[in-house]
């Protein structure tokens, strides 16, 4: 798979939609009950508290089968104390677990949701080559996902089945927490491995 391919996009933001481009307004998506032809694969990058409303919006018929990149955070709507978000999940649930209980005939993959839109594609830090986590059910779903990591430039590193996102989801809270503090957003995360 070629990010390049893409060719279609639904958003809630119209002013985005130019006449003759190929983003589309998501009522104007959702109305249609017809998901853009050519998406094998969806980004869902919503604020977190309605990201479960959606998905209705395109129909979870519309998305069967196909790769849902869970780009977002549960994250609850009150300011951040000393520098640490509230989310709205406890510890033993998470987002992307009830993401894909919504959409049982698709496949959700937990990704992105730890970077800011500054580094996430192309990241450079002289430490080396960032790690993106992800997590997912469907191994088929994974690669498509691993494929976009790397063309992103990133190292993928696969942390199992959609519960795993119940860990992967936290780590926007600690990735926040400089820039909270110390107005930093420059940053991202590298597992060392031996």
């Amino acid at each position: 798979m070629d990010i390049n391919s893409c060719q279609e996009l639904a958003t809630r933001r119209s002013p985005m939609c130019k006449p003759g481009s190929r983003i589309l307004p998501a009522h104007r998506w959702a109305r249609s009950r017809k998901p853009p032809s050519s998406a094998n694969w969806v980004v869902l990058a919503r604020l977190g508290r309605v990201a479960e409303d959606v998905l209705p919006l395109a129909g979870p018929e519309n998305l069967a089968a196909k790769t849902i990149i869970d780009s977002t955070n549960p994250l609850a709507d009150a300011p951040p104390v000393n520098g640490v978000l509230t989310f709205t999940t406890g510890p033993n649930e998470c987002r992307a677990e009830k993401l894909q209980k919504r959409v049982p005939r698709s496949h959700v993959v937990k990704a992105f949701n730890s970077v800011g839109s500054g580094q996430m594609v192309n990241p450079h830090y002289e430490q080396g080559t960032p790690t993106m986590f992800l997590c997912g059910d469907d191994a088929g779903a994974k690669d498509r996902v691993f494929v976009i990591i790397r063309q992103f430039g990133w190292d993928p590193f696969d942390c199992g089945g959609i519960t795993a996102a119940r860990a992967i989801e936290p780590l926007c809270m600690l990735w926040c927490i400089p820039g909270f503090q110390r107005n930093q957003w420059n940053h991202a995360f590298k597992l060392l491995i031996r």
